[in-house]
């Protein structure tokens, strides 16, 4: 029996559910504009940075807001590859995670919460130490992907290599052997491209955490469970089984890739489904990172490795574009970035388990940047909830409660 409940609501106006539209910092480092399909990373577009910069020089950028001379760039590379090799204890752990067979992102986030234990310095509060502390995260997460990469393989880590750089020795680590100069490239588009977005959830989960006044590792491992999140991180593979699966419909209809495509578009607006990779909750236009990693796809495939995916892929996304206008005009459903982020990463060799965990690779670029500049900002994040439950309800014993 519960006695005495009266409901306290609020108006639903007042309610931002999910604090979608609500402003809650400042942020120097990256701005999206839904509208117009443009996105600013640290003052550029995007298009200027991503097929330009090294990983380190946008790691730099975030970290100091202006690109670094060359003693800088050099300096950074340096220390970066100094702090790839991972702590015994972190490799003993990802033994372990790899005997249980966990998921890519739970030994990562058990892995990166372990890089504590080899701060030098673990009580100092100060800018410079938090920015080591950022360097050696960023330096040492591909490294935790790799080598736990390897062991569920039944293989061996490979060893970091610090004459290559971020992206080049990440794919090292990954396959065991120096990659072609276009794959390290293309990885490393990748990377510039997804290594901010806006106040998204695991940006924001970051800051949170971080502006209680807790350790930055505690704030990349929180980052990094949201990016678990299917939601969130969740691996665009979708995107390219779709291509595949078009592939074989072809060559067992006999009928072309684009019929096929065009079918299956329609069976699919039918039921009321989802094309993956096509459309985007922000952006109401283009994806501007899909334009990116397009470029990037086509040197790919054209320089390293021309199987014809990429030729196909073009095919399938123009019937798509062209029937979802006619099917659903106005909604301007275009390419996002699942769909090339998808080609380029296949392209490379990675599995789809690897995608969400070299997503983060990326991320943590934008995620430690977002702490550093939450800890100058100094303020907690503390909203309010609006009580939507009972008031006044009086005790009941347990032997009168029905």
């Amino acid at each position: 029996m519960i006695v005495g409940i009266k409901p306290v609501t609020e108006p639903a106006a007042a309610i931002a559910r999910g604090l979608e539209g609500v402003v809650a910092t400042e942020t120097r480092l990256s701005h999206v504009d839904g509208q117009a399909g443009e996105l600013t990373i640290a003052g550029f577009p995007l298009q200027a940075l991503a097929s330009r910069a090294t990983f380190e020089e946008m790691l730099f950028l975030l970290w100091h807001d202006r690109l670094p001379n060359a003693p800088e760039l050099s300096d950074l590379k340096a220390e970066l590859a100094a702090r790839r090799s991972l702590p015994a204890v972190t490799e003993t752990l990802l033994t372990e995670a790899a005997r249980q067979r966990l998921p890519g992102m739970d030994a990562l986030r058990l892995g990166a919460d372990t890089l504590s234990l080899a701060d030098p310095a673990p009580g100092d509060p100060s800018e410079s130490a938090n920015l080591k502390r950022a360097k050696a995260i960023a330096a040492a997460i591909p490294t935790i992907v790799a080598s736990y990469w390897r062991r569920l393989q039944g293989a061996a880590p490979v060893e970091p290599r610090p004459d290559l750089s971020h992206a080049g020795n990440y794919l090292y680590m990954l396959f065991g052997v120096e990659p072609h100069p276009e794959a390290a490239r293309g990885l490393e588009t990748y990377l510039n491209t997804v290594v901010d977005h806006g106040m998204n959830n695991s940006t924001f989960t970051a800051r949170v955490i971080i502006s209680s006044g807790t350790d930055i590792y505690s704030a990349v491992v929180g980052a990094i469970g949201a990016l678990k999140g299917p939601l969130h991180g969740g691996a665009p593979g979708p995107a390219l089984d779709m291509v595949f699966q078009l592939r074989q419909r072809a060559r067992q209809s006999g009928r072309s890739l684009e019929q096929e495509a065009e079918a299956h578009v329609r069976e699919v607006v039918a039921a009321d489904g989802r094309i993956m990779g096509f459309g985007h909750r922000i952006y109401k236009v283009r994806d501007p990172r899909a334009d990116v990693l397009g470029a990037a796809a086509e040197r790919l495939f054209q320089r390293a490795m021309d199987d014809g995916l990429y030729a196909d892929a073009q095919a399938v996304e123009r019937v798509v574009l062209r029937v979802l206008e006619e099917l659903k005009p106005g909604r301007n459903l275009r390419t996002n970035v699942e769909f090339y982020t998808a080609l380029i990463l296949h392209g490379l060799g990675l599995e789809l388990p690897l995608f969400t965990p070299t997503f983060a690779v990326a991320r943590v670029g934008g995620w430690t940047g977002h702490i550093l500049e939450q800890m100058r900002d100094g303020r907690i994040f503390r909203p309010r909830s609006a009580y939507v439950g009972g008031v006044s309800r009086q005790w009941v014993n347990l032997e009168d409660r029905s």
